[in-house]
């Protein structure tokens, strides 16, 4: 039984059935205007994509991460547009300096309703020669940064009682062995099983908790850990043929963040790869 239609006919749509109303509604199923967005990691290359994104059908945004400059350089050029928002410093692995972003996010912006994770570092140090310096930081990051972030903003959802949206950043690194950057993607699986047990345990609350799963993008990171070697392999195994551009994430970062658009989604890792996680051999 699929719903209250057991007759199997057509389910009208309230504005129309079809027609004009149906063109109509669909904007408004991508609409976030009044909602608060915290993305952390808000101004590297693909979370700042994130943070015009969101800003760019409605959510106010608070820009997070280490630095305050490049922090204070995306919002200026998020007002430019027309876009609220505020610069929030922190150390995303510490539990009191996340405790006090929120603070200050409530502060200028409201209650958070939509909360990205999208930080990241990465390293191709060759695996015998992996510290734990390096394996605890990039873990840090990665990983503990998120279940903090969850934790202390969902609770702030929980207790606020009006539901929320989590979305976390993946990796397509998270899925299979790929070479080269193990402690990333040990740091990433673990991000998958975090995403996956807090949409069953944040359900009762209303907050939906999901990961986009990202390819290979042009992004500062990559183009630092890729020679051309890499690139041109990475290539022959995605479909697609090219890397992906940043932009090219926002449209399901903005679905995953509407409740009216996903509403029924949650625990979801949403592959953006260009097909690399489809292809074997």
């Amino acid at each position: 039984m699929t719903g209250g239609n057991p007759a199997g006919e057509p389910a009208a749509v309230e504005s129309g059935a079809s027609g004009p109303g149906v063109s109509a509604a669909v904007p408004a199923l991508f609409d976030l205007t009044g909602r608060v967005a915290a993305v952390i990691g808000g101004a590297g290359v693909l979370g700042s994509a994130v943070c015009h994104g969101l800003g760019g059908v409605g959510a106010a945004v608070a820009v997070m991460g280490r630095s305050r400059e490049r922090a204070d350089a995306r919002v200026a050029a998020l007002e430019a547009v027309g876009i609220r928002a505020t610069a929030v410093t922190l150390d995303a692995s510490d539990r009191a300096s996340l405790e006090r972003a929120r603070a200050q996010v409530e502060e200028r912006l409201g209650p958070v309703d939509i909360l990205v994770n999208a930080a990241g570092v990465n390293s191709s140090t060759p695996f015998f020669e992996i510290d734990l310096d390096e394996w605890h930081r990039i873990l840090d990051t990665n990983l503990t940064s998120v279940f903090l972030a969850c934790q202390i903003f969902g609770r702030a959802m929980a207790d606020r009682g009006r539901g929320g949206t989590i979305i976390n950043f993946s990796s397509a690194s998270s899925e299979i062995p790929l070479s080269r950057v193990l402690t990333y993607s040990v740091s990433k699986a673990g991000v998958n099983i975090l995403t996956r047990y807090l949409a069953r345990e944040l359900a009762p609350h209303r907050i939906r908790v999901n990961a986009i799963v990202p390819g290979f993008f042009s992004a500062e990171q990559n183009r630092k850990l890729l020679d051309e070697s890499r690139i041109e392999s990475i290539l022959r195994h995605t479909p697609a043929a090219r890397l992906g551009e940043p932009d090219e994430l926002v449209g399901t970062m903005i679905w995953l963040a509407s409740e009216r658009a996903s509403g029924f989604v949650t625990g979801a890792l949403i592959r953006v790869d260009g097909g690399f996680g489809a292809m074997t051999i």
